[in-house]
């Protein structure tokens, strides 16, 4: 694989964290602990790292569940968005760094995967709700960011070991 795919890359696990903010520090996370990915000296090795692994993972189940009860706020609300850009960008700078090209640019890359992930999650969400039960297209969304989370993060893990 080229280098030239890391901002695809970039932008795949913002478009991951905008659909489940939480899912793609965890995949990374779990990457990193389990040596797949080195995250190096990226000032994100800190908050994405193999030791806070097990914490971001236990947030990133209960948001899991959260996302699946009636009170919870709709993602493009100001706070979820933010936080869904914030996690795009960061994860989006680890991909890069793993990938060994600018932080910046995968950090641009994530936030902007972010808001079309957040955006089009919201909307397919909405539309499929309309044909099938809500809990099966949340558990079908839960599916695609994991799924999704993982590749993006094998792909970058072989670039990173080449």
């Amino acid at each position: 694989m080229k280098r030239s795919y890391a901002p695809a890359l970039a932008a795949g696990i913002g478009a991951v964290a905008g659909l489940r903010t939480l899912t793609a520090p965890a995949v990374l996370a779990w990457a990193a602990k389990n040596e797949l990915i080195q995250l190096g000296s990226s000032p994100f090795a800190a908050l994405i790292s193999a030791k806070a692994s097990e914490r971001i993972t236990d947030f990133a189940v209960s948001e899991l569940i959260a996302d699946k009860l009636p009170f919870t706020p709709s993602r493009l609300n100001a706070a979820p968005l933010a936080s869904r850009i914030v996690s795009g960008a960061v994860c989006g700078a680890t991909i890069s760094g793993v990938m060994k090209r600018p932080l910046s640019e995968g950090a641009i890359f994530g936030g902007l995967g972010a808001i079309v992930g957040a955006l089009a999650g919201y909307h397919a969400r909405k539309r499929l709700s309309r044909q099938m039960p809500g809990l099966g297209v949340a558990v079908l969304e839960d599916a695609l960011a994991v799924g999704g989370g993982v590749l993006i993060t094998a792909l970058a893990a072989r670039e990173g070991h080449e």
